[in-house]
């Protein structure tokens, strides 16, 4: 292990900026077009612009998910993401699954993007489709109250966010713009091992989000 990968993991506050010097990270977005990524479930619309993947939905019927046709285990993923506007929610899937049929529902572990600035649980731990919000926990209202309001503290509403995701096994961490969020053991039945990633146009009147950066180190 590199001494910076060592800083990484001992101090989040530093992790993002380093990541961008380690060896060993590779792009998941060619930069030129959505080669490698498949739309699955609703009508939402995702475009390749510039460095950036860019999300949409106006009266979108149902959630849709731009899924990595690949999967991972276990990882160290970094990624930047702004909302356009405030219109509509929408996060990144990991680990993620989809149910057996055509276009079977997506399900799984989601890093939340939160465009409600009264929640703020912009990189919280959402069980897609399963079990809902495992951090916080959705019957903590204490820890709830506390993830309000350092995520009010961290968000930047008209800015790029970065946000760092480590899987280990059942060891999940994340981190949003160098402060740790999310630090979670499933040992639930329900714990998934490997998954492709999926970026998220929540259902509803409007979602307008973009994603850049979206990089990968395999551990």
């Amino acid at each position: 292990m590199s001494t910076n990968h060592s800083l990484t993991l001992l101090f989040g506050i530093i992790a993002l900026p380093l990541l961008h010097a380690e060896e060993g990270f590779v792009p998941l977005f060619n930069g030129k077009d959505l080669s490698g990524w498949t739309v699955v479930n609703g009508d939402g619309k995702f475009a390749a612009e510039g460095e950036c993947i860019v999300g949409s939905g106006k009266d979108a019927k149902s959630n849709t998910f731009l899924r990595s046709d690949k999967t991972y285990k276990n990882f160290d993923f970094h990624f930047e993401m702004k909302f356009d506007d405030l219109s509509g929610n929408s996060g990144m899937m990991f680990r993620a699954l989809q149910k057996p049929g055509n276009d079977g529902r997506v399900n799984g572990y989601q890093c939340e993007h939160d465009n409600s600035k009264a929640r703020s649980w912009t990189a919280g731990l959402y069980d897609e489709a399963r079990r809902g919000w495992l951090y916080p926990a959705k019957n903590d209202k204490e820890k709830q109250t506390e993830f309000t309001k350092i995520g009010q503290q961290l968000i930047k509403w008209d800015d790029w966010n970065k946000i760092r995701i480590l899987c280990e096994d059942k060891h999940i961490q994340i981190w949003l713009n160098g402060e740790k969020r999310v630090d979670y053991t499933d040992t639930a039945p329900e714990f998934t091992a490997e998954g492709f990633f999926a970026l998220q146009v929540h259902g509803g009147n409007s979602c307008n989000v973009r994603w850049r950066h979206l990089e990968i180190k395999t551990l």
